[in-house]
């Protein structure tokens, strides 16, 4: 009993009792719905993706695991200099999981508006393009995270200690955050279509959320500024991306903190519902794609 059938999915629980909640819920099982049945064309347009991204390159992929590090070498002299203390493992994380969602703002924003022929003259669902470009930067973080695993764990045994225990809970939040990067991804692309602005505005405000997110800090040096049960440090944590940086280390080092409270939560459940809007999003402003482009 209370199961029924609404626009052709088979729900096994009612969703009536809240409409608004319930067509967002439908959205977001015909997205998986949809990868399910195109499973082999969303391989197809991953493969492409990662091809064409380093094509003519002699690296290849290896360059997905080289900028990172690269990134927080670089970086981590710098840091030194204002905030002594950090532990690079701490930075090492941090920027290969910023990394992981700067590609993804960047693939998805023209992951329409660069697919414009295939776009106008071939018919498929267009969300799957998003979702490709999305899922072949999961593969670059995949790959970037054996590195990395690598540097920790040297850099860890060179202390006398080990990865945490609670690394085996690390896919759960891997799943939550390109979840996250898929949400901007399916907003900013379409976005694209319709304001051709919007690349420029992204580049300000990446430039801006690098030095709002725990990149090349920890939660501590905002604690030792702020306080920790003060507003700045709770408005803080409502960044999708402090959370999920903070995760990232406390599943993979030991000895970390978990700085649980309403605001972390609040930013934990926020972006599950902006995921179920950029769906609604995206489905009314696919419409118009091929005449915008």
């Amino acid at each position: 009993m209370g199961e029924r059938e609404s626009g052709g999915i088979w729900l096994p629980f009612p969703l009536s009792p809240f409409p608004p909640f319930s067509f967002l819920c439908i959205d977001m099982i015909t997205l998986f719905q949809t990868i399910r049945s195109h499973r082999e064309l969303v391989a197809n347009l991953v493969s492409r993706e990662l091809k064409s991204r380093y094509k003519s390159s002699a690296l290849g992929l290896l360059w997905s695991l080289l900028t990172p590090l690269f990134m927080a070498v670089i970086y981590v002299f710098f840091l030194r200099l204002l905030a002594r203390g950090v532990p690079l493992e701490q930075i090492v994380i941090g920027v290969f999981a910023w990394q992981f969602t700067v590609n993804s703002v960047n693939s998805g924003m023209s992951a329409i508006t660069g697919n414009s022929n295939l776009v106008k003259k071939v018919f498929f669902p267009r969300v799957l393009l998003p979702v490709s470009v999305t899922l072949a930067n999961l593969v670059n973080f995949l790959l970037s995270l054996i590195v990395q695993f690598v540097i920790i764990g040297i850099m860890l045994v060179m202390k006398g200690q080990f990865i945490s225990g609670w690394v085996w809970a690390m896919p759960l939040l891997i799943l939550y955050h390109t979840m996250f990067n898929l949400t901007l991804a399916l907003l900013l692309s379409s976005a694209n279509v319709y304001f051709r602005d919007t690349q420029h505005l992204v580049g300000v405000f990446l430039s801006a959320w690098f030095f709002l997110s725990p990149v090349m800090y920890d939660l501590g040096l905002l604690h030792t500024f702020a306080g920790p049960d003060s507003l700045i440090a709770g408005i803080y944590m409502l960044n999708p991306l402090s959370g999920i940086i903070t995760g990232y280390r406390i599943l993979t080092l030991p000895g970390m903190a978990c700085p649980f409270n309403g605001w972390a939560a609040a930013g934990f459940i926020w972006p599950l519902v902006l995921f179920m809007i950029s769906l609604k999003v995206f489905k009314h402003a696919q419409k118009n794609f091929a005449d915008m482009l």
